[in-house]
């Protein structure tokens, strides 16, 4: 699987006193995207600091379209392009119940050994769930 959307509703913490979302939070909302496409090729960022790989985010790049509200519903879809070697590259896309494109963003992650904070090459244990050829 390389794409993947999930949907959740914008809380009043992360608005400010007009009901807009604080532009900071895309980048979680991004984290929350790479989090559940995880879980859904079968493997999660627990596992992978379990084993002993950490992915830091190394760039970060958000284009705003129109502002998400208080208490809309969201959707983002988040996917992958291109097989992973030391770095993954997401694109996202995120909507509003009305399907309004919200943001578009990037993010790269470089696969890096949680002991030596060396950069790795990307598990084959994921490589074999993204049917890349």
């Amino acid at each position: 699987m390389r794409q993947n959307s999930f949907s959740f509703r914008v809380r009043y913490v992360e608005t400010d006193q007009m009901g807009v979302v604080h532009h900071g939070n895309y980048a979680q909302y991004l984290e929350m995207g790479r989090i559940e496409w995880l879980r859904t090729i079968g493997t999660s960022y627990r596992e992978m600091e379990e084993n002993g790989i950490i992915l830091p985010v190394i760039s970060l790049q958000i284009h705003y379209k129109k502002s998400a509200l208080f208490d809309d519903l969201l959707t983002v879809e988040t996917a992958i392009k291109k097989a992973p070697l030391v770095k993954i590259e997401f694109d996202y896309k995120i909507y509003n119940e009305s399907n309004e494109l919200l943001a578009t963003a990037n993010t790269v992650l470089a696969f890096m050994d949680r002991k030596t904070n060396k950069p790795i090459k990307c598990p084959d244990y994921i490589l074999e769930k993204l049917d890349f050829d």
